[in-house]
């Protein structure tokens, strides 16, 4: 069938009973990943294989870490700069087509990740079967990137599975598990990993009917009368968590079902116009390179080794004993030390919420809970790779902790600081060796924020850099390089962002109004509800020493409301009082109207630091500031990170709303040094 052909990405197998295994192992990649040339190279297998059609197919990766992470996004942005995304979604669509049209069984055998494009070609075949594997993990996650399943996948998984279950997977993006992938119907069996392609055959060999069940329900929930009736159920609960003029995908999807008849033709040409449409929206483009900026970070420690297998944490604070379990989670030996037992008691109790809500079953939750060992007297010091000061913010208190600990330490050991305002300048003149020294810098809380701030310093070795580099990568956290001045990158953006918000509501702004404002301009909490939430102790802490350094005052009443114990959501009660973890925020007298520039007065401080510390050189380049600052504040996605925001809506506008705002409010809002600069203006 395929004598003296040789293809450069898929390699076909037919065996004794005439099952050809067909695997995709593309050339020159880590990872399976879409291209034209790995499809065109399938359309022409799969028309061989419909003129002599085997027994069965089995599609199987030929990588040891996954099956098919999706399309090759590289080749997708090009698509959408050169117009030709129609063209590719169709060529996609016309590929997987001639597979599910294959005159015999066909059978996806699944390991590892199976995204996107992956879950396409898979839903294409007949059948799926699933390694019962950790590291398998199905989805469709093309809402997070400003479309939605553009080869197939909207106009199958719903008859597939039932709309709510297939629609819940293409709105939230989620991955299910080989088991939750079984459940649902999304696989029809699951196997070891050394015998998955031998139950794919068996499967070819013994065909069977998906459950009755199963296709009641997903012919039930497509009906076009169900579908009327679904869609503005859905619409009403997805509007409830975004906003249309800022992510339109899952809009779009929705409507795109609601009008999918019952033939897959019209359903897949439904589909292609409509992602083809989204992907040329400015979230699209900027949601992709979003995930383009998170892969950068992801490679930045390049090729480098940790060297990292004990790690030892001083503080067993919130962000200390987070740290500590953090690491144990994810593998390593930890010892976490404080003055006393009932400092570190708390925060093993957290850890072990952590790993029961992360790791499930007993049996992967002891072990976590063995790795993570209290240590009063930091006799773990002299035997770590990696000791993390997590202390309170008192540069005399940290300096001596350095002292007595740096001398217990391995030569080749790690010293670092999670300090979140410091300059680590001033913080390594108390360390012997300051080329090990350096910060990192976590945000609260821990398991939830994806990034952490590598702090450097004017000493800092480059090797133990790339080493902190690699550790986080160890531990699934994004890295980002940063400059050790006051406040460093996210801190130094948010500081006037939560300043000024504290500002607004001295003066009588509502807390809700303030951050109804903020979360209506796409950031993902107000600012309000993120200082009772970050503590307003530690707000003022941090305001209190960036303060000078950024020309800012503490606005009146936080203070006071710190000297009154009312810190926050710790407390239970700040600008807010907290019940269950919840912020209760009041009614708004509905006549207030709140001032027209307040939106203003909150973004544009927080984006005129962002220009001012891409002009200090805080980070790199442009890029990394954006990354650091969508990762560590969540900043609006869909708008690319500030300086993407500042280039869109174009450096003159905004310019001249801060100097508006400068001439009505004060000289805080004065245009800040870099507004002028070449690199601002992506030259």
């Amino acid at each position: 069938m395929f004598e003296g052909l040789r293809f450069q990405h898929w390699h076909p197998a037919r065996d004794d009973d005439g099952i050809v295994v067909l695997t995709l192992d593309r050339a020159g990649s880590a990872v399976n990943a879409l291209s034209r040339a790995v499809l065109d190279e399938l359309s022409e297998i799969v028309e061989r294989l419909s003129f002599e059609p085997p027994k069965g197919l089995v599609v199987r990766s030929g990588k040891p870490v996954g099956f098919i992470a999706g399309a090759d996004l590289k080749e997708f942005a090009g698509y959408e700069a050169k117009g030709g995304v129609l063209d590719a979604l169709e060529n996609g669509q016309r590929v997987f087509q001639r597979l599910a049209r294959l005159p015999c069984p066909t059978v996806a055998a699944i390991h590892g990740y199976c995204m996107g494009g992956g879950t396409e070609l898979s839903l294409a075949c007949r059948y799926r079967v699933a390694s019962r594997d950790a590291s398998t993990r199905i989805g469709l996650p093309e809402v997070k990137l400003g479309i939605f399943p553009g080869w197939g996948g909207s106009a199958r998984l719903p008859r597939l599975i039932g709309a709510p279950a297939a629609l819940e997977l293409m709105l939230t993006g989620r991955t299910a598990s080989a088991e939750n992938a079984k459940a649902i119907g999304l696989v029809d069996a699951l196997a070891s990993p050394d015998l998955l392609v031998e139950t794919a055959k068996d499967m070819i060999r013994h065909p069977r009917a998906r459950p009755l069940a199963q296709r009641a329900k997903a012919w039930a929930t497509n009906l076009w009368p169900t579908r009327q009736v679904l869609a503005p159920i859905l619409v009403k609960q997805t509007a409830a968590k975004v906003r249309k003029d800022q992510y339109p995908a899952p809009f779009a999807l929705i409507e795109t079902w609601r009008r999918g008849g019952s033939g897959i033709t019209q359903r897949l040409k439904l589909e292609a116009r409509a992602v083809a449409k989204l992907a040329t929206t400015s979230t699209a483009r900027n949601l992709i390179r979003v995930f383009f900026l998170q892969e950068r970070l992801k490679g930045l420690a390049g090729g480098a080794e940790h060297g990292i297998r004990h790690v030892h944490v001083v503080g067993a604070g919130v962000m200390g004993g987070d740290i500590a379990a953090w690491c144990a989670l994810r593998g390593f030996d930890v010892t976490l030390q404080d003055r006393e037992m009932k400092f570190v008691q708390p925060a093993l109790d957290r850890a072990r919420e952590l790993f029961t809500k992360k790791l499930k079953t007993p049996e992967r939750i002891e072990p976590a809970l063995a790795r993570l060992k209290a240590d009063v007297d930091g006799n773990g010091i002299p035997s770590a790779d990696l000791a993390i000061e997590a202390i309170y913010e008192n540069p005399e208190a940290k300096e001596a902790l350095y002292r007595a600990t740096e001398a217990k330490l391995k030569a080749d050991a790690l010293l670092a600081t999670n300090t979140s305002s410091i300059p680590l300048d001033e913080l390594r003149k108390a360390v012997a060796v300051p080329a090990r020294f350096l910060g990192l810098h976590y945000f609260n809380p821990v398991a939830l924020m994806p990034l952490v701030e590598i702090v450097r310093h004017d000493q800092l070795d480059a090797a133990n850099e790339k080493r902190a580099l690699a550790f986080c990568k160890a531990i699934d956290k994004l890295p980002v390089p940063v400059k050790g001045t006051p406040g460093f990158l996210v801190n130094r953006i948010l500081m006037p962002y939560m300043l000024e918000a504290a500002r607004a509501y001295s003066e009588g702004v509502p807390g809700p109004v303030i951050d109804k404002a903020a979360k209506k301009f796409g950031m993902p909490m107000g600012p309000i509800e993120l200082l009772d939430t970050v503590g307003l102790d530690v707000a003022a802490s941090v305001g209190k020493e960036l303060g000078p350094f950024l020309g800012l005052e503490i606005p009146p009443g936080l203070a006071e409301l710190v000297a009154g114990g009312k810190r926050g959501k710790k407390d239970g009660e700040g600008f807010y009082k907290w019940q269950d973890g919840k912020p209760q925020k009041p009614e708004v007298d509905p006549n207030y109207t709140a001032p027209d520039d307040l939106e203003d007065r909150l973004i544009l401080p927080f984006v005129n630091e962002a220009v001012a510390c891409l002009h200090d050189r805080i980070v790199d380049d442009a890029d990394l500031l954006d990354a650091g600052v969508i990762f560590g504040t969540g900043f609006a996605p869909f708008r690319g990170g500030p300086i993407q925001y500042v280039r869109d809506t174009g450096i003159d506008v905004l310019k001249a709303k801060l100097e508006t705002l400068a001439a009505k409010y004060g000289e805080r809002f004065g245009p800040r040094p870099g507004w002028d600069d070449a690199e601002l203006k992506g030259t």
